[in-house]
């Protein structure tokens, strides 16, 4: 982009305040990362603002109806990013299960020579599998969980068209209650803030998992530490987290979770891809031409 374009960088959109007027008037798009809020106070310091192309699938950061009023269009990068997310999914959970960071660590510790083997680890391949939003991401999460032998439960708006055998629960509760392993794979947003509640966390059983590679306003997160920390459930494996970086601290102590710094989509080819098709959003509309990926 600083090839092609007149180009300001800023490190956040509280940046905007520190730019001249005649700086501010001039700015037609927005090549937009991060998980702080764009809202309308920051399109108002852009007049002539016309395009938000956002770095990821994810925009609940955005405000597109704030944009929509503007006559401001919005990208996002859908597609690139989901076998990614998808394979951490399951490697968060096979890390979890398998003890793989204890078991590291016991062997570096030298306590594989001096203890002997460390405990038992857990199964994952054959049990039941519990989809918490069955779009792009969540789909391929459900099918690499069906190579794994497992049986396939999942919830949504609707009943979508799956393989045979997949179970649809109308209710998120009557998910969570006939799942091993629940995996939140929702969008972002208001309308999912709190969408795994503390009675969707209560309907678990005590030897099931919850994992989320969403966002952390996906679910209730004091109920679920409350779950973990009393052992209502047996574990967790996380990518996402309500406050990032500054996750509650609670969530540091536990011995049940597998815990990742938000590494959904962060490997060398997708975030290479995900530049790409943001910056193929911009020339289209620098050129005049539609919208390659458009939200609004």
């Amino acid at each position: 982009m600083r090839a092609d374009y007149d180009l300001t960088e800023l490190s956040s959109p509280a940046g905007l305040d520190g730019l001249d007027a005649d700086r501010r008037a001039a700015v037609r798009a927005v090549a937009y990362k991060g998980h702080s809020p764009f809202g309308a106070a920051q399109m108002d310091l852009l007049p002539g603002l016309e395009l938000i192309a956002n770095f990821g699938v994810g925009y609940d950061a955005i405000d597109v109806a704030a944009a929509s009023a503007r006559n401001i269009r919005v990208t996002n990068t859908p597609d690139v990013l989901n076998d990614d997310v998808a394979d951490l999914a399951i490697g968060m959970l096979l890390a979890l299960n398998r003890n793989l960071t204890a078991n590291e660590a016991w062997l570096h510790r030298g306590d594989w020579s001096s203890k002997g083997d460390p405990q038992l680890a857990r199964k994952l391949s054959g049990a039941r599998a519990g989809i918490m939003g069955l779009g792009r991401i969540g789909r391929e999460i459900a099918d690499r969980m069906a190579a794994f032998k497992m049986e396939i439960h999942y919830h949504s708006r609707s009943r979508k068209e799956t393989p045979e055998g997949w179970i649809w629960h109308e209710r998120p509760e009557d998910l969570a209650a006939n799942c091993d392993y629940l995996v939140v794979a929702l969008v972002g947003g208001k309308a999912t803030e709190g969408y795994v509640s503390r009675s969707v966390i209560e309907a678990m059983g005590p030897d099931s998992v919850i994992c989320n590679i969403s966002r952390g306003t996906t679910i209730d997160e004091p109920a679920m530490l409350d779950a973990l920390e009393a052992g209502r459930i047996r574990g967790a494996a996380l990518d996402v987290f309500r406050v990032e970086p500054d996750l509650d601290p609670r969530f540091l102590k536990l011995t049940n979770a597998h815990l990742q710094p938000h590494q959904g989509s962060a490997t060398v080819e997708t975030r290479k891809g995900m530049g790409a098709l943001q910056r193929a959003n911009i020339a289209a509309f620098v050129a005049g031409k539609p919208l390659l990926t458009a939200v609004n």
